[in-house]
């Protein structure tokens, strides 16, 4: 008998909150938290120093909050502030050079836990995997 949607939903829920535990686990010896490794990702992907407000629209929060978020990377040398060129009142942020050691030690600390995550599923699981979550994701055709 196949799983109910109320089900299958509580199951994905509980897969994505323990990905997410052992994400927060990963990141504790950066003493980073997930949203400030979510910032460094996005300032990181940027090709140039950012507009807070950027950050803000990215991370989905409050500009004030993105400002608090950049403080604490920014306390720590991973980030600085620059004056934004085009208009001198909006500042603008982008990774140190440590911000940009710290988010490489970060990729490859999370993409090792993805590997050794989904290693309990062979090739075809996993493919399988990817096609059923794909046709969850609201933007994507069916």
């Amino acid at each position: 008998m196949p799983d109910s949607p109320v089900a299958l939903r509580d199951l994905l829920m509980t897969a994505t909150r323990t990905l997410r535990r052992r994400w927060h686990d990963i990141l504790q010896p950066w003493e980073l938290s997930p949203h400030e490794h979510r910032a460094l990702r996005v300032i990181g992907s940027a090709d140039e120093a950012i507009r807070l407000g950027v950050v803000a629209k990215s991370l989905r929060i409050v500009p004030r909050a993105a400002t608090e978020v950049v403080d604490r990377l920014e306390s720590r040398g991973l980030t600085e502030r620059l004056p934004d060129p085009a208009d001198r009142r909006a500042v603008c942020v982008r990774l140190t050079t440590e911000g940009r050691r710290v988010l490489a030690e970060l990729d490859t600390a999370r993409d090792a836990e993805a590997v050794e995550v989904f290693a309990r599923l062979d090739d075809d699981d996993r493919a399988e995997l990817g096609r059923l979550l794909r046709k969850l994701i609201d933007d994507q055709p069916s």
